[in-house]
């Protein structure tokens, strides 16, 4: 591989992403410490007050806390709080329509004086829906009309001239995870329920059940511990997964034969030899409710290619990472 040499310009970019991150760093520094204080006790009110909600939480904002609004919206709809987002300037040109009773406004504006979110707030107050201000300025006109504040403590942006929003749309991003992060726990919202509203994509394909994927019944490569190894090498080429499973009298699980222990115990008797001499003792399982997820990490960690499905240790299906590549998770 050309090793590229970095010019004089290279290097001022590279100190520039550097500052960037490090202003960046010293917002979310701030917003850990002032979740120590007021705005942890804010937090926590928040999510009662979300959890109360027999509605959906309504995220409202515009220009670059819009965008992280409409982040914001989307992480809470997906972690079991429902949500949308409601784009200021449009709000006022019908799109209030979609707010309905029982609905929590979140309201985002650093400054909390963008007059586009005037409408919205304006709509809450007269049909009194709870209106919770994420802003940097609490006395602002949006902080004075909120029921409930998220105070983002100042921080310097990382825009030289301290115009771009930087800093400050990474803290409102970092507060509103951890606001959908703590109302997801509060509700003790599981992987399996999760998996309802991500059935597409990779993510979706690793909150499949290992038992969705696996190969059962006569797929499964077995053999019982009276085997010789010729018969376990004819089961292990009619099955195709470069291994068999040899169970003890009670049906358990009592070891493995792959390619590689036929390799290490090469030699002119190795066909008659029985295959409990053969195998790999207490091999590596998995339990056939187990997330995909955690097939994919332990296939890896160990660095081996298929795992026994083991129910009450009795192998019912076997799974291989050309099944994990297949759908998506590999």
């Amino acid at each position: 591989m050309a090793i590229v040499a970095i010019r004089p310009a290279d290097d001022g970019a590279v100190a520039s992403a550097l500052r960037t991150i490090e202003r960046e760093r010293a917002g979310l520094d701030a917003i850990a410490e002032a979740l120590a204080g007021p705005l942890g006790r804010a937090l926590a009110e928040a999510v009662g007050l979300i959890r109360a909600a027999t509605g959906r939480v309504v995220v409202t904002g515009i220009g670059k806390s819009g965008h992280i609004g409409a982040k914001v919206a989307a992480t809470l709809a997906s972690t079991g709080t429902p949500a949308f987002f409601l784009h200021a300037a449009e709000a006022s040109h019908g799109d209030l329509g979609m707010v309905a009773a029982g609905d929590v406004v979140l309201a985002l504006s650093f400054s909390g004086e963008s007059a586009e979110l005037r409408a919205v707030v304006e709509y809450a107050r007269r049909f009194r829906l709870p209106l919770v201000a994420m802003t940097s300025a609490p006395g602002s006109a949006l902080g004075r009309a909120a029921d409930l504040v998220l105070a983002l403590p100042q921080a310097a942006e990382a825009c030289p001239h301290g115009l771009a929003p930087t800093t400050s749309t990474v803290m409102q991003l970092a507060l509103g995870d951890a606001l959908a992060v703590a109302l997801l726990e509060s509700r003790g919202f599981t992987a399996q329920e999760f998996r309802v509203f991500h059935p597409g994509g990779k993510l979706g394909a690793n909150l499949n059940y290992v038992r969705d994927i696996m190969h059962a019944g006569e797929a499964v490569p077995l053999l019982p511990l009276a085997a010789s190894v010729s018969e376990a090498i004819l089961v292990m080429t009619a099955k195709g997964f470069g291994c068999v499973g040899i169970v003890d009298g009670e049906g358990a699980l009592a070891g493995i034969i792959t390619d590689g222990d036929l390799r290490r115990h090469l030699g002119p008797a190795l066909l008659e030899a029985p295959v409990e001499r053969v195998m790999t003792r207490a091999p590596r399982t998995i339990a056939p409710d187990t997330l995909v997820a955690a097939a994919v990490e332990q296939l890896n960690r160990a660095a081996i290619t298929a795992l026994f499905v083991v129910e009450e240790r009795r192998p019912v299906g076997i799974v291989h990472m050309h099944d994990l590549l297949r759908i998506g998770v590999a």
